[in-house]
This record gives C-alpha cells, sequence and structure tokens, in this order.
C-alpha cells in the first residue's frame, strides 16, 4: 500500500504523481509540517498547514492520506500568496529546517526528492484549478463539531512547536 499525491486531472508538463510509502507519506508531512508551522503568520496559511496536519496515518488510517493538490483548502482571492506561502514553507522543509525536533534522523535524499517533486505540482497548480468547494466543505462544520476541524485559537505542540490538528500533533502521534 502506500499513498498517492497528485497535481490533479491535468498532467501538466507531464508531472507525474507523487508515490510514496506510508513511512515516507509520514515523514515528508512531518518535514512539511514543521517547516510551514514556523513559516505561517496568517490565519489562511495555518489552515492550510492545519489541513495537511490532517493527513496524519496514526489516525485515520495507513495509506489514506493521498489527496490531489486541487482538495487542499486553496481560496481564488487569496490563491497567489496561499501558493507563495507553500512555496517557500517547502524551501525551508528541503533545507532541513526544523528537522531537529524530530526524534529521528530522516534519509534526506528521499525525503527532499519528495518535497522537491511536491514543489515542482504546487508550481503548476494554477488558481482557475482552485476548486473553492474543498474550502467551504472542510470548514463547514467547524464551529458546530465537539473537536473542530480547525482547533480555535491555532494552538501549537507544547513538545514540536507545530500547529494542532483536530487530530493533535501530527509528530507526537508518530513517535513510538
Amino acid at each position: 500500500m502506500g499513498n498517492t499525491i497528485g497535481l490533479n486531472n491535468k498532467n501538466r508538463n507531464n508531472i507525474k504523481p507523487l508515490s510514496m510509502s506510508n513511512t515516507l507519506t509520514a515523514i515528508f508531512l512531518e518535514a512539511l509540517v514543521l517547516s510551514g508551522s514556523m513559516t505561517a503568520n496568517t490565519n489562511r496559511e495555518k489552515e492550510l498547514i492545519i489541513w495537511l496536519a490532517q493527513r496524519d496515518q496514526e489516525v485515520v488510517g495507513i495509506g489514506t492520506v493521498g489527496f490531489d493538490i486541487d482538495e487542499l483548502p486553496w481560496t481564488t482571492e487569496s490563491f497567489i500568496a496561499e501558493k507563495q506561502f507553500l512555496l517557500k514553507a517547502l524551501d525551508n522543509a528541503i533545507s532541513g529546517f526544523e528537522w531537529s525536533k524530530l526524534s529521528y534522523e530522516p534519509n534526506n535524499v528521499m525525503v527532499i526528492r519528495r518535497l522537491d517533486h511536491f514543489k515542482k505540482m504546487i508550481i503548476e497548480f494554477e488558481v482557475n484549478d482552485v476548486d473553492e468547494q474543498q474550502y467551504l466543505d472542510w470548514i463547514e462544520n467547524n464551529d458546530q463539531d465537539e473537536t473542530p476541524t480547525i482547533p480555535r485559537g491555532y494552538p501549537k505542540c507544547e513538545n514540536h512547536n507545530i500547529l494542532l490538528s483536530c487530530h493533535g500533533c501530527l509528530i507526537c502521534n508518530n513517535e513510538y
């Protein structure tokens, strides 16, 4: 099994979907969420990282966290800023930013290769690919649920300083 991240139904510039083992997916997400949590300033930026943190296989199930780029909670109004933020977070993750907070030494080559592939997908993604209904569906029940989709106040983990999702800390959940 494993997980696949796709650009969308348009295979621009022959960018193939990103396929990863379950373990590599967890490391990929931890590196990106670490970087994004340290880079996010606006609520929209924090929401993008929280959405990624919710792809927590320890909670939702191994091999079930693949997605297409258009499923991210993009908005057309802030698309350019959201895309620039994700690219900055990816650049930081590729540079190993905050990896010292992990309890293990990731295989740099494998993780960086996947982060770079994901970056190429984000670069190719365009505003006319945005499906704002994804964002609306994601936040729809935020104020009605006992455990909101987006934790109120955008709290961070005391141990790892990453944004918490409705599942808690992505890194704490994966530590054994």
